[in-house]
Protein backbone atom coordinates (compact mmCIF):
# COMPACT_ATOMS: atom_id res chain seq x y z
CA UNK A 1 0.00 0.00 0.00
CA UNK A 2 1.33 3.72 -0.80
CA UNK A 3 -0.51 6.77 1.20
CA UNK A 4 0.22 10.88 1.09
CA UNK A 5 0.30 13.88 3.26
CA UNK A 6 -0.89 16.73 3.11
CA UNK A 7 0.46 20.08 5.32
CA UNK A 8 -1.59 21.44 8.26
CA UNK A 9 -0.90 24.81 7.27
CA UNK A 10 -1.57 24.80 3.85
CA UNK A 11 0.04 23.38 0.87
CA UNK A 12 2.18 26.20 0.02
CA UNK A 13 3.03 27.12 3.57
CA UNK A 14 5.64 30.11 3.67
CA UNK A 15 8.64 30.06 5.63
CA UNK A 16 8.94 32.77 8.65
CA UNK A 17 10.57 35.56 6.31
CA UNK A 18 7.96 35.39 3.84
CA UNK A 19 6.11 36.86 6.85
CA UNK A 20 7.52 40.34 7.05
CA UNK A 21 6.37 42.80 5.62
CA UNK A 22 8.59 45.17 3.75
CA UNK A 23 8.69 49.21 4.77
CA UNK A 24 9.82 50.00 1.70
CA UNK A 25 9.02 49.74 -2.34
CA UNK A 26 13.09 49.05 -2.54
CA UNK A 27 12.43 46.04 -0.07
CA UNK A 28 9.84 44.71 -1.53
CA UNK A 29 10.88 40.88 -2.81
CA UNK A 30 9.83 39.23 -5.89
CA UNK A 31 6.65 38.43 -6.23
CA UNK A 32 7.18 34.67 -7.17
CA UNK A 33 7.69 32.87 -3.76
CA UNK A 34 8.91 28.94 -4.30
CA UNK A 35 7.03 26.75 -1.20
CA UNK A 36 9.12 26.03 1.98
CA UNK A 37 9.67 23.02 0.89
CA UNK A 38 8.21 20.13 -0.89
CA UNK A 39 7.31 18.41 -2.49
CA UNK A 40 7.08 20.39 -5.17
CA UNK A 41 5.23 20.77 -8.41
CA UNK A 42 6.98 20.82 -11.50
CA UNK A 43 6.36 24.29 -11.63
CA UNK A 44 7.58 25.38 -8.25
CA UNK A 45 10.81 23.02 -7.85
CA UNK A 46 14.09 24.29 -6.94
CA UNK A 47 16.90 24.25 -9.46
CA UNK A 48 20.42 23.12 -9.12
CA UNK A 49 18.96 19.33 -7.54
CA UNK A 50 20.16 16.31 -8.40
CA UNK A 51 17.07 13.91 -9.17
CA UNK A 52 16.24 10.51 -10.34
CA UNK A 53 13.71 10.96 -13.38
CA UNK A 54 10.69 8.56 -12.96
CA UNK A 55 8.26 10.08 -15.46
CA UNK A 56 5.87 11.48 -12.74
CA UNK A 57 8.44 11.30 -9.71
CA UNK A 58 11.74 12.94 -9.50
CA UNK A 59 13.34 11.56 -6.31
CA UNK A 60 16.07 13.40 -4.97
CA UNK A 61 19.45 12.54 -4.61
CA UNK A 62 20.28 11.72 -0.84
CA UNK A 63 23.35 10.31 0.70
CA UNK A 64 22.33 6.61 1.95
CA UNK A 65 19.36 6.22 0.25
CA UNK A 66 18.39 3.43 -1.94
CA UNK A 67 16.27 3.75 -4.53
CA UNK A 68 14.62 0.38 -5.63
CA UNK A 69 12.22 0.48 -8.02
CA UNK A 70 9.91 -2.65 -9.66
CA UNK A 71 8.91 -2.71 -13.32
CA UNK A 72 7.29 -4.76 -15.77
CA UNK A 73 8.29 -6.66 -18.57
CA UNK A 74 7.33 -3.21 -20.90
CA UNK A 75 9.29 -0.92 -18.13
CA UNK A 76 6.40 0.33 -16.41
CA UNK A 77 7.29 1.08 -12.56
CA UNK A 78 4.83 -0.99 -10.53
CA UNK A 79 6.28 -0.21 -7.15
CA UNK A 80 9.20 2.62 -5.67
CA UNK A 81 10.41 2.50 -2.62
CA UNK A 82 13.37 4.34 -0.52
CA UNK A 83 15.09 2.24 1.90
CA UNK A 84 17.89 3.75 4.50
CA UNK A 85 18.84 1.57 7.41
CA UNK A 86 15.98 -0.62 9.10
CA UNK A 87 13.31 1.90 7.94
CA UNK A 88 11.51 2.22 4.27
CA UNK A 89 9.09 4.46 2.28
CA UNK A 90 7.11 3.58 -0.14
CA UNK A 91 5.87 5.92 -2.73
CA UNK A 92 2.57 6.73 -4.83
CA UNK A 93 1.17 9.38 -6.97
CA UNK A 94 -2.14 9.98 -7.88
CA UNK A 95 -4.37 12.31 -10.46
CA UNK A 96 -6.38 14.49 -8.00
CA UNK A 97 -9.14 17.20 -8.83
CA UNK A 98 -8.19 20.90 -9.29
CA UNK A 99 -10.49 22.02 -6.92
CA UNK A 100 -9.59 20.12 -3.83
CA UNK A 101 -7.81 17.44 -1.81
CA UNK A 102 -8.69 13.54 -1.69
CA UNK A 103 -6.38 12.79 0.93
CA UNK A 104 -8.98 13.12 4.13
CA UNK A 105 -11.10 11.06 2.06
CA UNK A 106 -9.01 8.50 0.84
CA UNK A 107 -7.30 8.17 4.26
CA UNK A 108 -10.97 7.22 6.01
CA UNK A 109 -11.56 4.58 3.08
CA UNK A 110 -7.60 3.00 4.10
CA UNK A 111 -8.82 3.39 7.60
CA UNK A 112 -12.19 1.26 7.02
CA UNK A 113 -9.92 -1.06 5.48
CA UNK A 114 -7.82 -1.75 7.40
CA UNK A 115 -10.08 -2.20 10.31
CA UNK A 116 -12.37 -4.69 8.25
CA UNK A 117 -9.07 -6.60 7.90
CA UNK A 118 -8.49 -6.70 11.94
CA UNK A 119 -5.75 -4.28 12.18
CA UNK A 120 -5.34 -1.55 14.59
CA UNK A 121 -5.31 1.69 12.97
CA UNK A 122 -5.61 5.32 14.34
CA UNK A 123 -5.81 8.69 13.47
CA UNK A 124 -2.51 11.36 14.40
CA UNK A 125 -1.52 14.61 13.86
CA UNK A 126 1.93 14.50 11.91
CA UNK A 127 4.46 17.49 10.33
CA UNK A 128 1.99 17.50 7.34
CA UNK A 129 -1.04 17.24 8.90
CA UNK A 130 -3.28 14.03 9.64
CA UNK A 131 -1.89 10.43 9.40
CA UNK A 132 -2.79 7.38 9.98
CA UNK A 133 -0.89 4.52 11.58
CA UNK A 134 -1.51 0.85 11.75
CA UNK A 135 -0.74 -2.53 12.88
CA UNK A 136 -0.85 -5.21 10.31
CA UNK A 137 -0.21 -8.41 10.50
CA UNK A 138 2.00 -9.94 8.31
CA UNK A 139 3.96 -13.70 7.44
CA UNK A 140 6.67 -12.22 9.14
CA UNK A 141 4.59 -11.01 12.59
CA UNK A 142 3.07 -7.71 13.38
CA UNK A 143 3.81 -4.76 11.08
CA UNK A 144 3.89 -1.23 12.29
CA UNK A 145 3.02 1.46 9.17
CA UNK A 146 2.40 5.48 9.23
CA UNK A 147 0.55 6.84 6.27
CA UNK A 148 1.34 9.72 5.36
CA UNK A 149 -0.25 12.08 2.57
CA UNK A 150 0.29 15.13 0.64
CA UNK A 151 -2.29 17.12 -1.86
CA UNK A 152 -0.79 19.08 -4.41
CA UNK A 153 -2.19 20.86 -7.51
CA UNK A 154 -4.14 18.32 -9.30
CA UNK A 155 -1.96 15.24 -7.69
CA UNK A 156 -1.88 13.66 -4.23
CA UNK A 157 1.54 11.57 -3.40
CA UNK A 158 0.63 8.60 -1.06
CA UNK A 159 3.35 7.35 1.35
CA UNK A 160 4.24 4.77 3.80
CA UNK A 161 6.84 4.49 6.19
CA UNK A 162 7.63 1.07 7.19
CA UNK A 163 10.13 0.07 10.43
CA UNK A 164 11.68 2.40 13.15
CA UNK A 165 10.28 5.76 10.94
CA UNK A 166 6.43 4.12 11.24
CA UNK A 167 6.41 4.73 14.88
CA UNK A 168 9.09 7.05 15.39
CA UNK A 169 8.97 10.31 12.83
CA UNK A 170 12.30 11.38 13.96
CA UNK A 171 14.08 8.02 12.87
CA UNK A 172 12.69 9.12 9.10
CA UNK A 173 15.67 10.89 8.91
CA UNK A 174 17.12 11.00 4.94
CA UNK A 175 13.86 9.08 4.17
CA UNK A 176 12.00 12.26 4.92
CA UNK A 177 14.40 14.56 3.51
CA UNK A 178 13.23 12.49 0.07
CA UNK A 179 9.88 13.04 0.63
CA UNK A 180 10.01 16.51 1.35
CA UNK A 181 12.26 17.18 -2.16
CA UNK A 182 10.03 15.04 -4.12
CA UNK A 183 8.67 16.78 -7.65
CA UNK A 184 5.82 15.73 -9.20
CA UNK A 185 5.44 15.90 -12.82
CA UNK A 186 1.92 15.41 -12.95
CA UNK A 187 1.33 16.40 -17.30
CA UNK A 188 -1.22 18.79 -18.60
CA UNK A 189 -3.72 16.10 -19.92
CA UNK A 190 -6.83 15.29 -18.36
CA UNK A 191 -6.89 12.10 -16.19
CA UNK A 192 -9.62 10.25 -13.81
CA UNK A 193 -9.08 11.21 -10.18
CA UNK A 194 -7.06 8.52 -8.75
CA UNK A 195 -5.63 7.25 -11.07
CA UNK A 196 -1.93 6.34 -10.63
CA UNK A 197 0.27 9.00 -13.10
CA UNK A 198 2.89 7.23 -15.00
CA UNK A 199 5.92 5.97 -13.33
CA UNK A 200 8.53 4.40 -15.82
CA UNK A 201 12.41 3.27 -15.28
CA UNK A 202 15.06 5.28 -16.35
CA UNK A 203 16.75 4.52 -19.94
CA UNK A 204 19.57 3.72 -18.79
CA UNK A 205 18.18 1.56 -16.07
CA UNK A 206 15.90 0.07 -18.18
CA UNK A 207 18.83 -1.01 -20.66
CA UNK A 208 20.63 -2.34 -17.78
CA UNK A 209 17.88 -4.38 -16.32
CA UNK A 210 16.85 -5.88 -19.95
CA UNK A 211 20.98 -6.79 -20.77
CA UNK A 212 21.36 -8.35 -17.58
CA UNK A 213 17.81 -10.38 -17.65
CA UNK A 214 14.75 -9.99 -19.76
CA UNK A 215 12.73 -11.12 -16.89
CA UNK A 216 14.09 -9.55 -14.02
CA UNK A 217 12.51 -5.73 -14.25
CA UNK A 218 13.65 -4.97 -10.43
CA UNK A 219 16.37 -2.69 -10.31
CA UNK A 220 18.53 -0.69 -7.69
CA UNK A 221 17.91 2.79 -9.45
CA UNK A 222 20.32 4.25 -6.78
CA UNK A 223 22.89 3.44 -9.87
CA UNK A 224 21.45 5.08 -12.34
CA UNK A 225 22.65 8.77 -13.77
CA UNK A 226 21.00 11.54 -11.58
CA UNK A 227 21.33 9.44 -8.32
CA UNK A 228 25.05 9.18 -8.46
Amino acid sequence: MIFSRKRAAGRHALDERALNVPETAEDVPPTSVEPARGPYDVTEAPDGVQRLDLGSLQIPAVPEVEVRVQADQQGVVQQVVLVHGQSALQLGVFAAPRSEGIWDEVREEIRQSLLGDGAAAQEATGEYGTELHARVRTEDGPTDLRFVGIDGPRWMVRAVYQGAAATDPAAAGPLAVCLDGLVVDRGVEAKPVREPLPLRLPREAGEQATAADPEARQTDAASAPGNR
